[in-house]
């Protein structure tokens, strides 16, 4: 683990030492103390009793409270953060090292990407609750978690993505130099999935404030919720109506994502960057001041310092999990006789639940909605159809332009940051106005909704896959003089088709996602609906009486249907071939 703190932490000096040194370690201990001061001062409130019978279906929209709200809400953010991480980890390192365990991680993860963030609330709202009755923490709980789903499962995508296609020879050191699993995890397999792992985790932060919205203002079978935040602020203004406070709020999340990613993502790419792959002198140096700052200062020795012990004691503890190695040869009909095993409970415990939702659904929704929730299914795979073509069009080859360009890559990545991370559905109101005033339908405008929530992702992504290309290929493209239209099609597409996969089936997702706040927006008193899926869910789980269970229960098991059946049809596929194809 040493590995990684060595870039930031360890023994290099700058040329300029001395007294901008001890400038350095003001800066940088005063920032550590306003931070640990805020966020015990704004955590204060998330333990908070309260009366639910009684409690609030609305935040006072007074614009003088957004910095708190703010606050609240990147503290929600970051939980979620850390926790999509540890997840991460250990999800994507499974799946890429066991045949067994993969066979069933990888479906259930596109089905965790499949079931909209109205299913989960439906569920961990009252599971919260029950945990930490009379308290505010059991909604914080459900709101964290609501984040962690829109989170979690691209990063662990994009991580288990750099772990199947890390190169060979590097797997083969790591069994040379007899390292610990342990070892090589932090060692090798952390290191060299950090390009992706970081960007990814920035683009799906980003995703993150796209459903805040919906974790800070909760209905759920006719009980409303409302927590401090942002998310809840924008949610009361639009519903009122009152674009002058909607406004505010933007230009508060503006602020808050600039922010974050001159404070934290910048220097988090910076940083990442030390662990690329290649030998060659391709110019592109990221720049970052906080990361300039933190190596000027002694705090980081100091860091590094306490750090090591720790890491030693962690090396030896963990050593016992066994040593890198090659799998020792299995007797093929033990091993035949275990995967028969093994499938066998795998299918089993599919089939009971697969037959215990079908008899609710049945029994209580009837076989005339199940096809009327189908045809629903078939117009929101519509939408989702026009959002893909036209990200991928647009978006690839900007993505491997910004990429492959330094200059371009430092310019514009605060932009794409902005526009990747600002909550569209903060702009809904806006746009619903515009719709209203033009007459145009949800059922066409929502198109434009579900796009400006889920395009980046495949943006995020090529622009990651193509600053990862080696500088040793576009060297040798280059001496070759390869025309520019053969040094796309067989150095640049090939270079980031893996990351546009990843961004691609994250970006389906999304979408599908997206169309529960997409396709029914509520504006200025009015409630407006959309012909699909994300409506008859969002209605679903709003509605009260005995058809809220089967009818949500519909909904999402349709959702993941279409979900996994374009997975298994599609993208799986397409991630087949970048693994044998377009890996190093």
């Amino acid at each position: 683990m040493s590995s990684l703190f060595a870039p930031l932490l360890g023994r290099r000096r700058t040329e300029r030492a001395g007294r901008r040194s001890i400038a350095a370690d003001v800066l940088v201990l005063a920032g550590a103390a306003a931070l640990i001061w805020l966020t015990i001062r704004v955590g204060q409130g998330m333990g908070a009793p309260i009366d639910l019978a009684h409690s609030s279906t609305r935040v006072d929209t007074d614009p003088s409270n957004l910095p708190y709200y703010a606050l609240r809400s990147l503290l929600r953010m970051f939980l979620a953060l850390a926790a999509s991480i540890v997840f991460t980890f250990g999800y994507a390192l499974l799946a890429a090292r066991s045949r067994r365990a993969r066979a069933v991680l990888l479906p259930l993860l596109d089905v965790l990407q499949s079931v909209p963030i109205l299913g989960f609330l439906s569920v961990t709202v009252t599971v919260f609750l029950a945990l930490f009755p009379g308290s505010a923490l059991g909604l914080e709980c459900a709101a964290v978690f609501a984040i962690f789903t829109s989170q979690a499962w691209n990063m662990t995508f994009a991580f288990y993505q750099s772990l199947i296609s890390q190169p060979r020879e590097l797997g083969e050191a790591a069994r040379d130099l007899g390292l610990s699993r342990w070892q090589r995890f932090w060692r090798l397999d952390v290191p060299s999935g950090m390009i992706p792992l970081v960007w990814n985790a920035m683009m799906s932060f980003g995703g993150g404030w796209f459903f805040l919205t919906a974790s800070e203002a909760v209905s759920v079978a006719g009980d409303e919720y409302a927590l401090p935040g942002i998310g809840a602020y924008v949610a009361t203004a639009s519903a009122d109506g009152d674009l002058a406070r909607v406004g505010w709020a933007i230009a508060a999340m503006i602020v808050v994502i600039v922010g974050v990613n001159l404070l934290f993502w910048s220097p988090l790419t910076a940083w990442a960057e030390r662990f690329r792959l290649e030998d060659s002198a391709t110019g592109r140096i990221p720049r970052s001041a906080v990361l300039t700052l933190l190596r000027r200062s002694h705090v980081a020795d100091g860091v590094r310092r306490a750090a090591a012990p720790v890491v030693t004691r962690l090396d030896r503890v963990f050593g016992a999990l066994g040593r890198t190695g090659h799998a020792a040869p299995a007797d093929p009909r033990r091993a035949r006789l275990g995967d028969i095993a093994f499938g066998t409970v795998v299918l089993a415990v599919l089939a009971y639940g697969l037959w215990r939702a079908l008899e609710v659904i049945l029994r209580d929704a009837g076989p005339a909605e199940v096809g009327h929730v189908l045809l629903l299914g078939l117009a929101t795979m519509a939408r989702v159809a026009v959002v893909m073509v036209f990200a991928t069009v647009v978006w690839v080859p900007i993505g491997v332009i910004v990429g492959r360009s330094p200059r371009l890559t430092r310019a514009l990545q605060p932009v794409v940051q902005v526009c990747a991370s600002f909550p569209a559905n903060f702009l809904f109101p806006l746009v619903t106005a515009v719709l209203v005033a033009w007459n145009i339908p949800l059922d066409l405008g929502g198109v434009v909704l579900m796009a400006l929530g889920t395009q980046w992702y495949i943006l995020f992504n090529v622009i990651a896959a193509a600053s990862a290309i080696p500088g040793d290929l576009l060297e040798a493209a280059d001496d070759m003089r390869l025309p520019r239209l053969l040094k796309w099609r067989y150095v640049l597409l090939p270079g980031v088709f893996a990351g546009y996969v990843t961004g691609g089936i994250t970006a389906a997702g999304g979408a599908w996602n997206a169309s529960i706040v997409a396709e029914v927006v509520s504006y200025d008193g009015t409630t407006h609906h959309a012909y699909g899926l994300g409506d008859y869910i969002a209605q679903a789980t709003a509605a009260t009486g005995p058809e809220h269970g089967p009818h949500l229960l519909l909904g999402i098991v349709v959702m993941c249907l279409f979900v996994v059946g374009t997975n298994a049809a599609l993208w799986r596929r397409l991630y087949r071939t970048a693994e044998r194809r377009y890996s190093l």
